[in-house]
């Protein structure tokens, strides 16, 4: 009635993962019973003391329904604010489970169903979704489940002095607890139509700007990048103004009810008053005390309104975990020792299963399917591997690597033949078109070439790899990448705070602090897109020397565009596609020696590198 079926999948799954207290949670609704119930308590003693004064009683029989008010007031102030700390208590703990949840997911899960969503897409559903989902708690499920116990104790306390008005009272509540919010979750679903894709945009196009705020206006096109950034806040506004409009409607509503029920109560209580088979005094409680009642019921608007806004919400990141199918299960997965993207443990093909270590990957030729399981020592191995990016064309095929601690790998290619794309693969974020693959899929690391370098110390960045890594160990990888004297001449050190506002890094420091990460990892495996991007040819190949220099308990696959660097490299695997009607295949390999004195091609592109 309220939610769609797939709407109602969603959020019970990402509820899971918001793991919400329920001590904490059945405390927070004990409290808002208790404030509640002070303010309905207050109205109803308010308007008895009123009634009872205006007889002019002697004032020892007004006292203790004055102390009543006095107690009724401070309590409910007080149980509103304990409300507001235990719910919100709930709600942020629940949001940093959630957002723990959809990492360690997106870490060891399958990633292919993430190709077509953009990084604003992608943040604005860890961000503002989670933050939607989050106040599903305080805004949706602590008011109505409020709202609903109050009001059946207050239609049960009216019914005790006249069950006509208690009957109107119910009607009234009713009406408020079902009509405004129907209206509200129109309006709702109005706004979020407009606001979501609105929203997604904002954030890409806030993106855009800050980080290629220079290149833009170069290019000419910041003008242009920011007409689309105004167009999609414009968006946003239009959606929430066209559903005000309704919500206008929905309060509106809750403003009939409470005064239908005062009214009500007054018609079906006034002649009974009038027979004389109802007290005066309780005639100004069953009247007022709807106005109190009916506190509660003016939030579940508002309450229906967050749960349409909270699902939406759910179904993008349930999204954004992909199929259930797909998704790792994090009492069995293992922290991701990473450099700084995905990787997956527990995936279903193309992935490796930490429970199943004496498995391995198989292609169904005849089905085109593909089987994966892991490999219980520390290496990667894949036969006749064919690739390409999930409902994408088939980029290369034809491939074999046999990578274990100890051996040294290069990948060289023209840019766009799918080195990047090989390096997915192997890492086990997306499956292979078909072929053998078997991995350790938690003992593999891999570092991208837009790996990102967060907004915190140096230190803190490498340590992204492991978390333990000492400040001495830091210097040292740093200095191994070539940023020692980088390094000492920061106002901090490694304790130097980097990113906007701060210490900015070129386009190489950036690279070289993403290999000294990489280094960092724990990983016995490694892999690297493009390390000696943005660095001049004699600093991109001292940098490619060290990491290919030779280390018994780490393996390296590299995949780079240069070769003059490749001299320590045991195996060279060269990509090109000879027939442009076929998909990229191995078209060389073996040791750059070798390479350079059989292949005039790969000589020939060697010699294209010296100055």
């Amino acid at each position: 009635m309220f939610l769609t079926r797939d709407e109602r999948k969603a959020l019970a799954r990402v509820l899971h993962l918001l793991a919400v207290d329920k001590a904490n949670l059945a405390l927070s609704v004990l409290i808002g019973c208790l404030g509640m119930g002070s303010a309905i308590a207050l109205g109803a003693t308010s308007a008895w003391l009123i009634a009872k004064a205006s007889q002019h009683p002697p004032v020892l029989e007004l006292s203790v329904a004055a102390t009543a008010v006095r107690t009724f007031g401070v309590a409910r102030a007080i149980m509103r604010y304990l409300q507001r700390v235990a719910s919100h208590k709930v709600a942020l703990l629940g949001m940093d489970n959630l957002r723990q949840g959809i990492y360690a997911h997106l870490s060891r899960g399958r990633a292919e169903h993430l190709v077509s969503l953009t990084r604003g897409d992608i943040l604005a559903r860890a961000g503002a979704d989670v933050d939607d989902v989050g106040d599903l708690v305080v805004k949706a499920v602590l008011p109505a489940m409020t709202t609903s116990i109050l009001a059946l104790a207050s239609v049960l306390g009216i019914a005790l002095v006249s069950p006509e008005a208690a009957l109107v009272l119910a009607l009234c509540l009713l009406t408020s607890g079902l009509v405004a919010p129907l209206l509200s979750m129109r309006a709702t679903r109005m706004a979020q139509t407009v606001s979501a894709r609105a929203r997604a945009d904002l954030s890409e196009h806030s993106l855009t700007i800050l980080e290629g705020a220079s290149h833009l206006q170069v290019a000419g096109r910041l003008s242009e990048a920011r007409a689309a950034l105004s167009d999609a806040e414009d968006r946003v506004l239009d959606g929430a103004a066209r559903s005000a409009r309704v919500m206008g409607l929905a309060q509106g509503v809750d403003r009939f009810a409470s005064g239908a029920a005062v009214v009500g109560a007054l018609v079906v209580a006034g002649p009974d008053v009038a027979s004389g088979t109802l007290a005066a005094l309780a005639l100004a409680v069953v009247v007022l005390t709807p106005l109190a009642a009916f506190e509660g019921t003016s939030e579940m608007g508002m309450a229906a309104a967050q749960l349409v806004r909270s699902a939406k919400a759910a179904v993008r990141i349930d999204e954004l975990l992909g199929p259930e199918e797909h998704r790792a299960d994090d009492a069995e997965g293992a922290p991701v020792a990473d450099t700084g993207t995905t990787l997956a443990d527990k995936p279903g093909p193309a992935l490796v299963d930490k429970a199943d270590p004496d498995a391995d990957l198989t292609a169904d030729e005849d089905a085109g399917e593909t089987a994966i399981a892991g490999l219980g020592a520390p290496a990667l191995h894949a036969v006749d591997l064919a690739i390409g990016w999930p409902d994408g064309p088939l980029l290369v095929e034809g491939i074999d690597v046999d990578l274990a601690p100890g051996r040294r790998v290069a990948v060289v290619g023209p840019s766009g033949i799918g080195k990047t794309t090989l390096l997915m693969t192997l890492a086990g974020i997306i499956p292979p078109k078909s072929g053998r693959l078997s991995g350790a899929g938690p003992q593999v690391s891999v570092t991208a070439e837009d790996a990102h370098v967060f907004a915190t110390t140096v230190l803190e960045n490498i340590r992204v790899a492991r978390a333990d890594v000492t400040e001495e160990e830091a210097l040292q990888l740093l200095a191994r990448v070539g940023l020692g004297h980088w390094v000492e001449h920061l106002p901090q050190g490694v304790h130097t705070l980097l990113g906007s506002g701060s210490t900015t890094v070129s386009g190489g420091e950036r690279r070289r602090l993403l290999m000294a990460r990489a280094l960092a990892s724990p990983c016995p495996i490694v892999l690297l897109d493009e390390a000696g991007e943005h660095l001049d040819p004699a600093t991109a190949d001292a940098l490619v020397a060290t990491l290919l220099a030779p280390d018994p308990d780490l393996a390296v696959l590299l995949v780079t565009h240069r070769l003059s660097a490749l001299e320590e490299a045991d195996d060279i695997i060269v990509l090109d596609r000879p027939d442009p009607a076929r998909p990229a295949c191995v078209v060389a390999r073996g040791r750059h020696e070798d390479l350079l004195a059989a292949h005039p091609t790969y000589r020939n592109a060697l010699d294209k590198e010296k100055p």
